[in-house]
C-alpha cells in the first residue's frame, strides 16, 4: 500500500479496537489499535471467558505455544468470572518486570495486531504513548510477532525507539531509557529486552514497521529526524483540539474563562518547513471533515488522521452507554468537550467529553475514592537509597506527598487508568458493588461527527466514514468503487 490518505487514530483503552482497525483497514486506509494496557484489556477479556472465543483464534497462531499455554492458562476464566467479581490485580510495571508480565505484554500485543489483520491483506498500524515506557519493548516485540506495518507513538520524545525496531526486527537485544525524576550519573535507568530469552525456537527476520511519531511542534519533527537512533518514516501533526492528551501550549500556560488552556500562533505547526523534511506527513485534530481532507493535501500532506468520528463508529471499543448519548448529543448540537489542565496525572492537558455518570461530573469525580491500582501513567523517580519508586498524583494525597510529590499537583487529578478501562466495558468492580466510572476523551470535533449518519440513522460504520471523506478526492461513487476494490485486493 502506497501512503494510506486516511489514518484512524489509536485511541484511549481498546477505543481503536482491533475491529474497529481491521473495518478501516479494509477499506483500504490505515487501521490502527491502541497499544495501551493492552495487557490488561488482554487479562481481563480472558477472565471474561474470551467471549466469541477470538483471543483463543489469536493465540493459536502466537509463535511460541509454551508461553501461549503459560499465559492463557493463568488468566482464562472458563465461562467467565462471577457477575459482580472484581478483576484480579496485576503486578504494576516496574523496571524489572517479571517475566509473566512481559510474556502477558508480548501475548497481548501479538493477539490485537493478529485480530486487526485478520482476514485481509492491508496493513495494520499500533499507537503508543512513549510516556507509558516500561512495557515498551515487549509491546513493539509482540506487535511485530503478527506482523504490525506502522509503529505511531505520541506523548513524548521517542529518539530511541526507531532503533529498538531495527533491532527487534532481527530479534536482538534492544534498549530504552527510563525517565527518572532525579536521576543521578550511573543510576541505573535502562530498560532492557533480549527477545532470545522468549523465543523456543529460531525465527526468520521480521519485518520492520514504519514509524510515524505524533508531534505538535517543528523543532520536535527536526529533532527526531537529525538525532533518532534509526529511520523516522513520516510525521502525524496533531493540533491541540485533538482528543486525549495535548501537547501544553508553548511558554507560559493561560487559561480561559472557562478554566482551558489557552493556545496561540506559536503553537501552530509550520507545514512549509515540515515539507522541506522531506517526509510524508498527516494532519490531525479537526482534520475530520471532507473539507479539511482537501485543506490538508492542498497543504502538502499525504492525508489526515482521524479520532473522534472512528471513536464513535459502530466498530470501535467504547460502550453503547457512552456511545449513543454523545451521538445524539452531537445530533443534537449540544455535544461539548472540556479541555482539562488537571485531569491527567501526566500534567500534560486532556479532552474531557461531557456525559451524565462519567467523571467529567463533579459529584461523581468527588465521589470516587483516590486509588491507584493501575498505574501505567506512574512517574518514576529516584528514592534516597538509590532505587527507583513510582507515584502517581492521582493516587492518595498522602501517599504521593510522602514519596516526594507535591500535593498541589494533586488537586483535579482523575485516574485516567481506571477510567479508560471503563470506557470499554471492563470496569473494575470493587466489593461487589462499586463499579469504576468511566471518561470519555474526544476532539473538539465531537460537535460534528453527526455528519456521518445518515437521514434518520443513529450510527454510523467506519466504511461510512472512509467514504464520505474520500468524496474530497474523488466523486462518491468513484470514492465507493474504491473501497470495494481494496476490501477485495486485501482480502
Amino acid at each position: 500500500m502506497s501512503n494510506p490518505v486516511i489514518i484512524q487514530g489509536g485511541m484511549g483503552v481498546g477505543i481503536s479496537s482491533w475491529r474497529l482497525a481491521q473495518a478501516v483497514s479494509r477499506c483500504g486506509q490505515l487501521g490502527v489499535v491502541s497499544g495501551t494496557a493492552l495487557d490488561r484489556v488482554f487479562a481481563r477479556r480472558l477472565e471474561d471467558g474470551d467471549p466469541g472465543g477470538h483471543l483463543r483464534r489469536a493465540v493459536g497462531h502466537f509463535p511460541f505455544p509454551a508461553m501461549a499455554n503459560r499465559v492463557w492458562n493463568q488468566h482464562f476464566v472458563p465461562g467467565g468470572k462471577a457477575p459482580g467479581a472484581s478483576y484480579r490485580n496485576l503486578p504494576l510495571h516496574s523496571k524489572d518486570n517479571p517475566r509473566d508480565l512481559q510474556e502477558l505484554v508480548i501475548v497481548a500485543n501479538f493477539a490485537e495486531v493478529f485480530l486487526a489483520r485478520e482476514g485481509h491483506g492491508n496493513p495494520v498500524g499500533i499507537n503508543y504513548m512513549e510516556k507509558i515506557q516500561i512495557p515498551h519493548l515487549p509491546s513493539l516485540y509482540g506487535a511485530m510477532l503478527a506482523g504490525a506495518g506502522y509503529v505511531l507513538m505520541g506523548a513524548g520524545i521517542p529518539l530511541r525507539i526507531p532503533g529498538a525496531l531495527d533491532l527487534l526486527a532481527n530479534h536482538q537485544p534492544a534498549t530504552y531509557p527510563l525517565q527518572v525524576t532525579g536521576a543521578r550519573e550511573g543510576d541505573d535507568t535502562t530498560l532492557t529486552f533480549n527477545p532470545r530469552e522468549f523465543m523456543e525456537h529460531d525465527l526468520p527476520p521480521l519485518t520492520r514497521p514504519k514509524f510515524l511519531p505524533i508531534i505538535a511542534s517543528n523543532v520536535l519533527a527536526v529533532t527526531l529526524v537529525r538525532k533518532a537512533n534509526g529511520r523516522v518514516d513520516g510525521f502525524v501533526i496533531e493540533g491541540p483540539i485533538a482528543g486525549g492528551h495535548n501537547a501544553p501550549p508553548r511558554g507560559r500556560m493561560e487559561l480561559n474563562e472557562d478554566g482551558e488552556p489557552v493556545y496561540g500562533e506559536r503553537d501552530r505547526v509550520d507545514l512549509a518547513k515540515m515539507r522541506e523534511l522531506g517526509l510524508p506527513f498527516w494532519l490531525a485534530g479537526g482534520y475530520g471533515s471532507p473539507g479539511k481532507l482537501r485543506e490538508a493535501l492542498d497543504a502538502g500532506a499525504a492525508g489526515v488522521q482521524m479520532g473522534t468520528a472512528f471513536a464513535f463508529c459502530d466498530e470501535s471499543g467504547l460502550r453503547e452507554d457512552y456511545k449513543r448519548p454523545l451521538l445524539a448529543d452531537s445530533a443534537a448540537g449540544v455535544a461539548k468537550v472540556r479541555t482539562d489542565p488537571q485531569a491527567s496525572p501526566t500534567g500534560f492537558p486532556f479532552k474531557i467529553a461531557q456525559l451524565e455518570g462519567t467523571l467529567s461530573e463533579q459529584k461523581v469525580y468527588e465521589a470516587r475514592a483516590r486509588i491507584c491500582d493501575v498505574g501505567y501513567l506512574r512517574e518514576a523517580y529516584r528514592k534516597d537509597d538509590g532505587s527507583i519508586g513510582y507515584r502517581c498524583a492521582s493516587e492518595p494525597v498522602t501517599i504521593y506527598v510522602s514519596k516526594g510529590g507535591k500535593v498541589e499537583d494533586t488537586v483535579g487529578r482523575k485516574c485516567l487508568c481506571n477510567a479508560l478501562l471503563a470506557n470499554m466495558g471492563l470496569a473494575q468492580i470493587r466489593n461487589g458493588k462499586h463499579v469504576e466510572p468511566g471518561l470519555v476523551t474526544a476532539g473538539d470535533d465531537l460537535t460534528g461527527i453527526s455528519r456521518f449518519l445518515s437521514p434518520g440513522a443513529t450510527g454510523y460504520t467506519a466504511a461510512d466514514v472512509v467514504a464520505r471523506m474520500l468524496a474530497a478526492t474523488e466523486p462518491a461513487e468513484i470514492a465507493a468503487d474504491l473501497i470495494e476494490e481494496s476490501v477485495l485486493a486485501g482480502a
